[in-house]
């Protein structure tokens, strides 16, 4: 944990917005709680109104985090499933206008970090400005955006993230070179987000073949924690990341388990019941 001046990577514990808010991310690993579940799903999906349901079922039965997808009709980082969400999320009519309000319906009753998942594009036709501030508003930790480059967010977005107690993670890939991983790890906060494969999100490769990219990450001396992504979709993978890293990002397999379902909170235990297993 980096304990120097730079007041970008202040221990998580006291790390605080403007609002004298201190981020539940940085709460959270503070706790130097193991085995952590990150689960992904896509705002407005299976239907319009589901977003603020998954998220407290979420919270309700064990995940350590959520990550909202915010859905966008070209999401190049992931694969079929996700993608198919997405689709079915813009034709519910879902918006991250709307999204925002559903976060703040929800933001009083929720005590574990949210991360704000998607794509440049819209962000940008929505206002930089006012996505920061309106994140921050709806209890937003954090955001992920695949698609922005390192460049153009230190030099153009940084601060302003900063100024909302946003924190914002770049992912690597087993490709990634080792100067490009310590410039993602230099630049991010909160985690930084190990992709097991340079596949799209969901495939079905078996993790436990990463193992020496795995060992590799862990030999690295990142100052963020490390969570590993895409791929992970059972109880043996859920422990395998978790061997090597602070926890496990879990998505497609989350979002299949919602199809065709009439309870989401019994789908809900059910999966992450499923996942967990005997890892507490």
């Amino acid at each position: 944990m980096n304990t120097s001046g730079n007041t970008d990577h202040v221990p998580f514990s006291l790390r605080r917005g403007v609002r004298g808010e201190v981020n539940k991310l940085d709460a959270l690993f503070a706790t130097g709680k193991k085995n952590l579940m990150n689960i992904y799903c896509t705002a407005g999906y299976p239907h319009k109104d589901s977003t603020s349901a998954v998220m407290l079922s979420l919270q309700q039965h064990g995940a350590d985090m959520i990550e909202i997808g915010m859905p966008y009709s070209d999401p190049i980082a992931d694969g079929p499933v996700i993608q198919n969400s997405n689709m079915i999320a813009i034709q519910n009519g879902m918006t991250i206008q709307l999204l925002f309000e559903q976060l703040r319906s929800v933001k009083d009753q929720l005590s574990i970090p949210v991360i704000l998942m998607g794509y440049l594009n819209p962000v940008l036709q929505y206002g930089m400005e006012k996505f920061c501030a309106d994140a921050e508003d709806a209890g937003v930790s954090a955001v992920i955006l695949p698609d922005l480059p390192m460049y153009e967010f230190e030099t153009f977005y940084k601060k302003l993230f900063k100024k909302h107690n946003l924190h914002v993670i770049f992912l690597i890939t087993p490709e990634t070179v080792a100067q490009r991983m310590k410039e993602a790890d230099r630049l991010s906060t909160g985690f930084l987000y190990a992709v097991s494969s340079s596949a799209t999100t969901g495939n079905t490769a078996d993790i436990s073949s990463k193992e020496k990219y795995f060992k590799k990450l862990s030999g690295m001396k990142f100052k963020n924690p490390v969570m590993i992504g895409f791929g992970i979709n059972d109880n043996q993978g859920f422990k395998t990341a978790c061997t090597y890293a602070a926890g496990a990002i879990i998505g497609s397999a989350y979002i299949k388990a919602l199809v065709n379902v009439s309870d989401i909170d019994a789908a809900t235990k059910i999966f992450i019941r499923s996942i967990k297993g005997s890892i507490e």
